[in-house]
């Protein structure tokens, strides 16, 4: 069957790309930039194609022949509606990276489309949101009456440009979580609160991490937050910023801060990645206060989400599965973490 990862010469995108072609795959790379596209395919000896995303039909003739796609180009608000529309069109099933809980929604939307369609669509099969959605799935299991769930993650890699370029479009937002079953906007650093990760007892904020939103299609949990480790330093930072974060929607302000990102590295080098394991924690609790914890030590984000986006991939197209909506644990099932555990 034959599929396509586009966004290709991306950071992510091409660890993805190179992670495929050692495990012997051959995917169809594309994008939007005609000369990248072509080198780096010439690089990997793998078939390729340069396309816009216009419309949903231009893109879904691009897709006619294809039976899934990846879709690793952000931000992921603009490329997944009309990618989405396309692949719905073109029957074709719809896998991304993102971790943006706008596209979660939208795909979740989607669902009954996707049934009639015949195809998946299944959002953040990369760090975002693999592992916190496996750790969220075993403790649901665990804890059935929970109703309330929180997750993080502990990693001192560096993020790549796209995933910073995302936050930066994301800060004028603030904040979410989700009560009582719904996402509710709220302030940078909404929730503050100490939290062994798995590598010692640290400060930790919350924030608008995509479980905010799949957690709950995982789980129906109604209550869930998302943290990661932040200095008291940073906090106050971040609580700060909420005065002036409209600022961050001026097309104006978030271009010179983009045009500064672009000048940055693409995202850690191999050694780093190797060297930048993540901690993964959850912590369940229902009405009578009892509570569970889970810790589990993965691979470095970017390395997961190389292996994890051409792993469902596989996995779809080598099994008969009910078309429709997914997180990727209620798709593989959480033992999908254990492939990706660090001992």
């Amino acid at each position: 069957m034959k599929w396509m990862i586009y966004g290709a010469t991306g950071y992510t995108g091409e660890l993805i790309t190179m992670h495929a072609r050692r495990m012997g795959y051959k995917p169809v790379l594309a994008g939007r930039n005609k000369q990248k596209i072509e080198t780096l395919a010439n690089r990997a000896e793998l078939p390729w194609r340069a396309f816009e995303l216009d419309t949903p039909d231009s893109i879904a003739e691009q897709l006619d022949d294809i039976d899934l796609i990846i879709n690793c180009a952000g931000p992921f608000e603009i490329t997944a509606p009309p990618m989405l529309e396309a692949c719905l069109k073109a029957q074709t099933h719809y896998l991304d990276i993102t971790g943006e809980i706008s596209v979660f929604e939208l795909a979740y939307s989607l669902r009954k489309r996707a049934v009639e369609a015949g195809i998946i669509i299944c959002p953040g099969v990369g760090f975002d949101v693999i592992p916190t959605d496996c750790i969220a799935a075993r403790l649901n299991a665990q804890m059935p009456n929970a109703t309330h769930l929180a997750l993080g993650f502990d990693s001192s890699s560096r993020m790549s440009r796209g995933t910073a370029l995302t936050g930066i479009r994301r800060l004028g937002d603030g904040g979410a979580v989700r009560e009582d079953g719904k996402i509710k906007d709220v302030a940078l650093a909404f929730k503050t609160r100490r939290i062994n990760f798995g590598d010692g007892d640290k400060m930790a904020m919350t924030i608008p991490w995509g479980d905010v939103a799949t957690a709950y299609y995982t789980t129906e949990i109604p209550n869930i937050e998302v943290y990661v480790p932040a200095s008291p330093k940073l906090i106050k930072r971040m609580k700060r910023l909420n005065w002036i974060r409209w600022g961050f929607k001026i097309p104006l302000v978030r271009q010179r801060l983009e045009k500064k990102l672009a000048k940055q590295p693409p995202g850690p080098d191999k050694k780093e990645r190797e060297q930048h394991y993540t901690w993964v924690w959850g912590e369940a609790r229902n009405a009578q206060g009892d509570i569970i914890t889970l810790r589990e030590k993965v691979e470095n984000g970017y390395t997961l989400t190389s292996r994890g986006s051409v792993e469902l991939t596989i996995y779809i197209l080598r099994n008969k599965l009910q078309p429709g909506f997914y997180t990727p644990s209620r798709l593989y099932g959480a033992k999908l973490i254990d492939r990706f555990l660090v001992t």
